[in-house]
């Protein structure tokens, strides 16, 4: 069985699980420690290296991170402590973790587990994923391979970021109905749709297990599904992409 250590650094949460390559599952449970505050990079480092001590891992280590990687180095920081903005992320991760480290975008690891295991997989022409949680993160694929770094989150939609308007967040925040809510997301898919023209719209983030309640109302051209890993998503995703870089 080939494995690898996946790692999610969130706002809130940083998040690990060993994952089953052949299968994107977990093996064993899924550990978590809040973020610490503020969440520097000395602060999430060493969080992240004391979560992982229990896993006695000594295979690839990957970690999806909330900021466009570029060479290894943090461009953003949207949940995050500025001081990530140019940090040498790849090289933080791996001297305090003892081993090579993969660090990748969160939203891109959620799409290539998807691409490898989930809703995406064996799909053909252009797939865009969306996750929605505290902002909307994003992850474009073509013909199963990734095209990194893209933030669609921050899109204008009528002068506003699009995951200002169409975040899960916006929805429990302003206490908007389902539907509503819908309204609010078809207006970003259509912006994007005009851009991209995506084969297939893939949603996810915890909101993904209640599709049922706002993906029916969505008024949008392309095809619209939940994305099958949910939560899972971005651990997988990251031991994937470590496992791939060996």
């Amino acid at each position: 069985m080939s494995t690898a250590l996946g790692i999610d650094v969130g706002g809130s949460g940083i998040k690990a699980a060993l994952v089953d390559l052949d299968r994107g599952e977990f093996i064993g449970d899924r550990v978590r420690v809040d973020t610490p505050q503020p969440a520097t990079p000395d602060a999430i480092v060493a969080a992240t290296a004391e979560l992982v001590v229990p896993f006695q891992h000594d295979g690839p280590i990957g970690v999806g991170f909330p900021s466009p990687i570029v060479g290894g180095v943090t461009t953003m920081a949207a949940n995050i402590d500025p001081q990530w903005v140019g940090a040498r992320a790849d090289d933080l991760f791996t001297a305090a973790l003892g081993a090579p480290v993969a660090v990748i975008n969160d939203a891109d690891a959620a799409g290539i587990a998807e691409a490898t295991y989930g809703a995406a997989k064996d799909v053909q022409g252009v797939v865009i994923l969306l996750t929605l949680g505290t902002g909307i993160g994003s992850a474009l694929i073509h013909n199963g391979v990734l095209v990194p770094n893209t933030e669609m989150g921050h899109i204008q939609v009528r002068g506003k970021d699009a995951e200002h308007r169409a975040a899960a967040s916006v929805r429990e925040n302003h206490d908007l109905s389902w539907h509503k809510w819908a309204d609010h997301l078809s207006e970003v898919i259509n912006v994007i749709d005009r851009l991209f023209w995506p084969d297939l719209v893939l949603l996810g983030g915890g909101v993904s297990r209640k599709a049922d309640k706002f993906v029916p109302f969505l008024d949008v051209r392309p095809p619209v599904r939940a994305a099958t890993l949910e939560n899972a998503a971005g651990i997988v995703g990251a031991a994937t992409a470590a496992a791939a870089r060996r």
